[in-house]
């Protein structure tokens, strides 16, 4: 079993307050924890937020739904995840999140969790050998290598993104990949513009009504699932 840390703010630069948006009638984050909480591999689930004033509603939000929340940097969102561990007594693996993904698919995070217990790994990933769309992102990785990464991490890009300190250096951190036979690399089914969001609205509106705990193979048999980025 891990615990899942979902980092989330409402400063983001392109869609400003994204997380807060209604998918469904409910805000995008929401509707994220919703599909998360069907993981069988996590017991319990943590929304990492700033401590900057901008993201007050956002965590007075969290608290009305009774989701655990930490606050903590809002630029050094490593030390924000070091801060939540210690503070919260975390004390096992860890799944690192993002707000931005409310497709999240628990059967794949539930697959990086065994992946990354199988084969006793310090980091397990299905983003650095890229075969799912993005917006199904998950890492897994131990303690001890979070806790490596806060102390000795550096560089303000390692800090910010909180993971690069371990991919970056596997002759420290053993790691392993999570793939799939297909390569959906080039979809995107994350939100960070106003066309994702629309994609994520109309996924909803054609699958939650009728199937909330809707699937990515449920996804796939839409008309327009194959949503790519312009670039």
């Amino acid at each position: 079993m891990a615990v899942a840390i979902l980092q989330a703010r409402m400063s983001s630069t392109r869609l400003p307050g994204k997380v807060m948006k209604s998918v469904a009638g409910r805000p995008m984050l929401e509707r994220q924890i919703e599909r998360l909480r069907r993981c069988s591999t996590l017991d319990r689930l943590i929304v990492a937020t700033s401590d900057d004033a901008s993201d007050d509603p956002l965590a007075q939000f969290l608290q009305t739904i009774g989701v655990e929340t930490f606050r903590g940097s809002l630029h050094d969102v490593l030390g924000r995840y070091v801060g939540a561990v210690e503070a919260l007594g975390v004390n096992g693996p860890v799944v690192r999140l993002t707000a931005d993904c409310p497709l999240a698919d628990p059967e794949i995070v539930d697959a990086c969790v065994r992946l990354q217990a199988r084969l006793s790994v310090d980091y397990a990933s299905n983003a650095q050998r890229r075969t799912y769309p993005r917006g199904l992102d998950v890492e897994c990785f131990s303690l001890d290598a979070l806790l490596a990464a806060g102390r000795e991490a550096t560089d303000p890009y390692d800090r910010e993104h909180v993971t690069p300190f371990l991919y970056r250096n596997p002759e420290r951190f053993s790691q392993g990949d999570l793939v799939q036979d297909r390569d959906e690399s080039a979809l995107r089914w994350t939100v960070d513009t106003p066309e994702d969001l629309a994609f994520v609205e109309r996924v909803y509106a054609a699958l939650y009504p009728t199937k909330p705990d809707f699937s990515s193979a449920d996804i796939r048999t839409l008309p327009f699932s194959h949503f790519e980025p312009d670039l």
